[in-house]
């Protein structure tokens, strides 16, 4: 009985060890590297726009908010998404990755947990100064609207990494599928006032819409971006099974 017992200690001591070793490579992919320079950038760009707004003397509500973080939002996901299986390889860790038992899960799977974690406190932050600087907003429920987004367009580029295997290829690729939602959704009020809109601001309530239809519309919105990024993710996992490709 007591073998038992140290087998079982010995067991959640190597599964406690191998986790934080995982945590902490995961941490340095996310954050090392240029990932500094997109944080600053993401910063650059939120004081710039709030900048803009108190110039411009514009109406500052809670829309004009998640308005204004919207594009520092995605700026934030892009790197530690887009350039993380190129920088796997290039450390020439791939093939020890796939050796790893259900290593989709417990290298990529708890790394895109923890970029989205970092980032949503990453943003409770850039929430608080403009709560400071512009407008009274709830810093969290901020923060928790823009990761709908943030996992639509992550768990696409995801996706897409897995198939081209190249930073820079995904980059070209996300800029324009970035470009190209932007000026379809916003082609007309109709499309844009949808849930099918991936950059629908949910605490700009239109006019002519009711509040009860425009709170449904919300919910549709956000079950539609969090079914999206599931998706995507689940195609980058099937993706990785491919090993021969990337090896």
């Amino acid at each position: 009985m007591r073998w038992m017992v140290l087998l079982i200690r010995m067991s959640i001591k190597n599964y406690i060890g191998l986790t934080t070793k995982i945590v902490r490579y995961n941490l340095k992919i996310i954050f090392a590297g240029k990932f500094f320079w997109f944080l600053l950038a993401a910063f650059g760009f939120f004081a710039f726009f709030m900048f803009q707004q108190a110039w411009n003397r514009a109406e500052i509500n809670e829309g004009s908010i998640y308005g204004l973080l919207l594009f520092p939002c995605l700026l934030l996901i892009f790197y530690p998404v887009v350039f993380g299986i190129q920088n796997d390889e290039d450390n020439r860790i791939l093939e020890i990755i796939f050796g790893i038992p259900n290593y989709r899960y417990k290298v990529w799977g708890v790394r895109m947990l923890m970029i989205y974690v970092a980032n949503y406190f990453i943003l409770v932050v850039f929430a608080y100064v403009a709560r400071i600087l512009l407008y009274p907003v709830n810093v969290f429920e901020m923060a928790a609207q823009l990761i709908f987004p943030m996992l639509f367009f992550g768990n696409l580029a995801f996706m897409f990494s897995t198939i081209t295997r190249s930073g820079n290829g995904t980059a070209v690729i996300m800029i324009i599928l970035g470009l190209l939602f932007f000026i379809f959704m916003n082609a007309n009020s109709q499309i844009a006032n949808s849930y099918w809109n991936v950059f629908l601001n949910p605490f700009s309530i239109p006019d002519n819409i009711h509040p009860m239809i425009w709170q449904n519309t919300i919910l549709k919105s956000r079950l539609f971006l969090i079914i999206g990024g599931i998706v995507w993710l689940m195609v980058g996992f099937l993706n990785l099974q491919k090993r021969e490709k990337f090896v």
